[in-house]
């Protein structure tokens, strides 16, 4: 069982960066990834990466955003860079299952991912 908790939310200003970092169990070398979501819309994938590192963006974060992990401490992150107020929404990481091989334009789809962790807030102000 893979259990999650993501922290590292807040409120910054347009323009400003956060890091935000998801913990729990079970990691191993599990396909993982990062979606957001506002209220009445879908959860969108971000960023996901693979239990060899590689990663793939959606192409309105790729540049800005960057996903890495740390397998020792059972940490995944996602350092968000030039934040933008259509950047505000509920933070979500997730795991799958499966293994699964990242490659570039590979975007993760929620239906994709078994694990989830409970959110975190973030609000970019303008």
């Amino acid at each position: 069982q893979v259990q999650l908790a993501e922290s590292g939310g807040g409120s910054v200003p347009s323009g400003g960066s956060l890091t935000l970092s998801c913990t729990g169990s079970g990691f191993n070398n599990k396909c993982m990834a990062w979606f957001r979501q506002n209220p009445g819309k879908e959860r969108e994938g971000l960023a996901a990466i693979d239990g060899d590192g590689y990663t793939s963006y959606a192409h309105f974060v790729k540049g800005r955003f960057t996903i890495s992990r740390d397998n020792a401490k059972n940490t995944l992150y996602l350092q968000m860079n030039s934040l933008q107020p259509e950047d505000t929404g509920m933070y979500y990481c997730a795991a799958r299952r499966a293994a699964c091989t990242v490659v570039p334009g590979f975007l993760p789809l929620e239906g994709a991912y078994n694990y989830w962790g409970h959110g975190t807030q973030v609000t970019v102000s303008s």
